[in-house]
Parts: structure tokens; sequence; C-alpha cells
């Protein structure tokens, strides 16, 4: 699919979701909208480890100048130490409930830095469904470059993203964990992957997905179609990775984690967790901190 230059996005002061943390210049939660390389704007979430959240209001702060790589965004003020960057699967954003619990658990090991891809929630843009969403999270490390270890995390298709970016921009990160992420393109094999290719390639589906999902779904195909996550994940060695799946999951078989594995060799780790379903909902507590020990245990 392609894309097209961000929209308006409406700088609200109002939460959608009262989970989402206050955010003040100096205690420093931040809340911004990132530049992406091709122009989209990306509602951000910067919270430092440790945050106690607030019910107050969220404000946005200008992304400025002088971050790393060339981004044109602000690094956040008392940059060190290690920090997540979590990639939300589709049809979430940076404010839903279980995106949240996600960044709460992570909090307690360091930094989390969460945004709402393209087309989801207050960023501007359309949804490629995982083609140039490489490039809002691209942003968002780079907004992160300052501490000294990155760590991404992606669910279902922010789990494919997270395994493209770190085959294109080696270096950036020092552990990725993908987790409910499918190892190859157009796969219809389940009854929840043929609704959503029907969300995504029919007109019908995509006003289902604007206004029942708040989802903004681009029209165009994939041209070029873009590297395939078992393609991008032997170019992340030496890089560790985690590949998380769980075996009930109803979106994609066992045969897609096994996949990304075989293409990891050495370098890659695979949990299979029982009982488990699909991505961030699915993800229970315990299993979110033992991927926050294994985070730990690689990037040190």
């Amino acid at each position: 699919m392609g894309t097209d230059a961000a929209g308006h996005v409406a700088r609200s002061t109002i939460r959608p979701y009262s989970e989402t943390p206050d955010v003040t210049r100096d205690g420093a939660p931040m809340r911004t909208f990132l530049r992406t390389a091709d122009g989209v704007a990306i509602d951000s979430v910067y919270e430092p480890g440790g945050v106690v959240y607030d019910p107050g209001k969220v404000v946005y702060e200008s992304a400025g100048e002088g971050s790393r790589k060339g981004s044109g965004n602000a690094v956040p003020g008392d940059s060190q130490g290690l920090v997540f960057v979590i990639a939300h699967g589709f049809t979430g954003d940076a404010d839903r409930p279980h995106v949240r619990r996600v960044a709460q658990v992570f909090a307690r090991y360091g930094a989390v830095v969460t945004f709402s891809f393209r087309g989801h929630g207050r960023s501007g843009g359309r949804s490629t469904v995982g083609d140039r969403e490489v490039l809002d999270l691209a942003a968002a490390v780079a907004w992160a470059l300052g501490h000294t270890r990155v760590i991404t995390v992606g669910f279902s298709m922010g789990g494919s993203v997270v395994l493209r970016h770190a085959a294109l921009h080696a270096g950036d990160v020092d552990a990725v964990v993908s987790v409910s992420a499918p190892a190859r393109w157009f796969y219809r094999g389940t009854a929840p992957m043929r609704r959503l290719h029907w969300l995504v390639t029919r007109p019908s589906g995509r006003l289902v997905g604007r206004y029942g999902l708040r989802t903004r779904i681009h029209h165009r195909q994939w041209d070029p179609v873009p590297l395939s996550p078992t393609e991008a994940v032997p170019r992340i060695a030496p890089t560790p990775l985690l590949v998380v799946h769980g075996d009930q999951d109803a979106y994609f078989p066992l045969d897609h984690p096994r996949m990304l594995a075989d293409a990891a060799g050495e370098h890659g780790e695979l949990w299979v967790e029982h009982g488990m379903g699909h991505a961030e909902n699915a993800a229970p507590e315990p299993l979110l901190r033992r991927i926050g020990d294994w985070a730990v245990a690689r990037a040190g």
C-alpha cells in the first residue's frame, strides 16, 4: 500500500481514555506529535520509569528540534538507561486500555514510549497495515535514542513492524520482541484473517474500520510489497530477538512463529505460550514481566 501526507490532527487536551497518564514538562511524562520521514504526524507519549499516573488532562509539548538520526523530533529530557518502544496491533492506539496496561508493566523496568500508528487514534495519515508503519516506529525510536538501550516490543501488526524496522535500521535498537506476529503476508487461512482482509480491501470494510474501529485505512495496494517478516529476521542478527506466540492464537497458527524462529537461527528465541490467544489483549501480566526480564538481560 502507499500512503498520504498527514491530515489535520487536533491538539485536544481531552483524553479519550482515563488510563492515559498526565503529561507535564518537568515531571517528565511528555506527549507530542512526532513527524515521520514522509510527513505524517504521529501521536506519541514518553513516560519515565516508575511514573505515578495522574488523571489530569493531557498537555501536548512541541517536539522541537535536535533529536538524533535527523528526525527533527527532540529527545525527551533525562534520557538515560533502558527504554521500551511499544508498537501496538492493528486498530489499537496509544490510549487503548490494553496498550496502557502493557506500558505500565514495562515502566517497572525503564522508560516507555507508546505511540499511535498512522491512521490510528489521533495520529494523521491512513493505515497501510504494516508497510509505511515502519516509518512511524522509526520516528518513535529516534525520539528515544538519548537512552543508552532501546528495546522495541511489537504486537501482531506491530510485531511485524518491529522486525522490519530492526532489519532496516541496524544499530538503532538493542533488542527486539515480536508478539503474535505473522511470518508472511496475505495470509487468509483463518476466519479472523479473512475478516481482516475484507476490512482492508473493501470500501464497506474501510468504512467499518473508520467509524467502528477508529482506524482510517488506505485504499491503495502495496507497491512494492515490503520485505516479509521472515525475510527481515535474518537481517536483525546479531541483535537479540524474542518471538512470542500463543498456542490458542486465532489469527496466526503456530507455523508462523516457527518460521520466524527458524529464520532467526541461533540469535533468536521462541516462546510458545500455553493457552494464550492473540496480541496485547491476550498477554497476561506474568508474561509481560518475563519479557521485561528477558529484555533487561539481553540488552544489558
